[in-house]
């Protein structure tokens, strides 16, 4: 079996990667055609993952003209900790007022330490509300997925 293999991880792993990290590196392509990385809070959706975003960013300008990006999920500070998936996909914007309000809640509640299910304080729902209107989701579909968990190398390189 290849070192290559051996990291990679099931994709009962990569879901609950997903759910067990909180930021994701989006990478779209800029005017010029250079990379634009940003980091952003996600939640798991389906089998990639989504956020939200100000309408008027860079980096929703650029999934308008481009809707496709990459994601970065990782964690560790050694070599033998290193653990990570990378997501190539296609981008759905949803602008639609109501979905991004939802969209919004899920991200926020989570974040927030809250289980799906879980009531909205109403507090909550306001703060969302106004923001909704300003915002727009993104939700990152994979086209292909690559994923590495170095603790499977028991400390051997």
């Amino acid at each position: 079996m290849s070192r290559r293999d051996q990291i990679r991880m099931t994709e009962d792993e990569v879901r609950a990667y997903f759910a067990e990290q909180k930021v994701i590196n989006v990478a779209s392509v800029g005017p010029n055609g250079r990379p634009h990385l940003a980091p952003l809070w996600y939640y798991p959706h389906e089998d990639g993952v989504a956020t939200w975003t100000y309408g008027t960013s860079q980096k929703a300008k650029n999934l308008r003209r481009l809707p496709e990006a990459t994601v970065l999920i990782e964690d560790g500070d050694s070599y033998e900790k290193l653990r990570g998936i990378s997501l190539e996909a296609d981008v759905q914007l949803v602008e639609d007022t109501e979905e991004v309000t939802r969209m919004g809640i899920t991200l926020m509640q989570r974040y927030a330490g809250a289980k799906p299910g879980d009531p909205v304080p109403s507090e909550l729902s306001t703060f969302i509300a106004g923001q909704a209107p300003k915002r727009i989701g993104l939700v990152f579909r994979p086209t292909k997925i690559v994923s590495w968990d170095h603790t499977k190398l028991g400390g051997t390189y």
